[in-house]
């Protein structure tokens, strides 16, 4: 049985929570982008925090049946790219969050909320 676009939503943000990422930002895309349904963007600490928030996510995605299609930036841990199919998830260490502020660039996506 496939995984939906918003499973694979909820398993990224529960999966980023886990490994305490910070302010994890969930962004409708439906309507205004062909890449993807939704983004995931959150950020860590430290190197090894990102990295384990990229670890987390990859487990618990593959345990739910879904696929991680492509992963860049793990080496450098500094802004990693997460393919998911109909979700990318990108987990950023926190100074670069803050010098791409990718969450203004697609300012016309619906945040979505999240329980």
């Amino acid at each position: 049985m496939a995984v939906s676009p918003k499973e694979l939503l909820d398993i990224a943000v529960k999966a980023a929570d886990d490994k305490k990422a910070m302010n994890i930002v969930a962004l409708d895309l439906k309507g205004i982008s062909l890449i993807a349904d939704f983004f995931v963007i959150c950020h860590g600490n430290s190197d090894t925090q990102v990295q384990a928030i990229t670890s987390e996510i990859r487990k618990q995605v593959s345990e739910a049946g879904g696929h991680v299609r492509g992963v860049e930036g793990l080496d450098s841990a500094r802004w990693v790219l997460m393919d998911l199919g109909d979700v990318i998830v990108h987990v950023f260490h926190r100074d670069e969050r803050e010098y791409y502020n990718i969450e203004r660039l697609w300012s016309d996506a619906k945040v979505v909320e999240m329980v």
